[in-house]
């Protein structure tokens, strides 16, 4: 005798099990807000320390590059000549042997550019980033970067 049994499918029962409530939905949602709202603020603060180390990284490029031109040509390039003497030789100058840099002087990681003064006032010559906010000054993200 064959086993005759009925595979008859509640309705009620499909619907039920087919997907999600309101409520576990919103549960899932205040967990993955709570989520971001703790993680958000640390992931961003990690952008600004890595926008400060590749600026200081960048003003040490510089200097480098800098020094070695002093080396070829007997001195600092001059304020007026600028960065601009690392990639493209000044006017009247024999001993120029760059360029120094493989790129064009790069800006900082907030769009402006370098400042440079040679004699600087701390040093042979003054490399400058004036940070987040690009004025003299400030704190954290908005302070000056440079080379002394």
């Amino acid at each position: 005798m064959k086993n005759t049994k009925s595979f008859a499918v509640d309705p009620f029962q499909l619907r039920k099990q087919a997907g999600f409530t309101l409520l576990e939905l919103l549960v899932v949602m205040v967990i993955i807000g709570l989520l971001a709202g703790y993680v958000g603020p640390k992931y961003f603060s990690q952008i600004g320390k890595s926008e400060i180390k590749a600026t200081r990284a960048q003003i040490d490029a510089l200097g480098k590059a800098v020094d070695q031109y002093r080396l070829d040509v007997g001195r600092f390039p001059s304020t007026e000549e600028g960065l601009a003497a690392l990639i493209a030789r000044p006017a009247n100058q024999a001993k120029w042997d760059g360029p120094y840099l493989s790129k064009n002087v790069p800006l900082d990681p907030w769009g402006s550019a370098y400042l440079y003064q040679s004699p600087g006032e701390h040093g042979d010559y003054d490399l400058v980033s004036l940070g987040k906010d690009g004025r003299p000054g400030g704190n954290g993200e908005d302070a000056d970067i440079t080379n002394w």
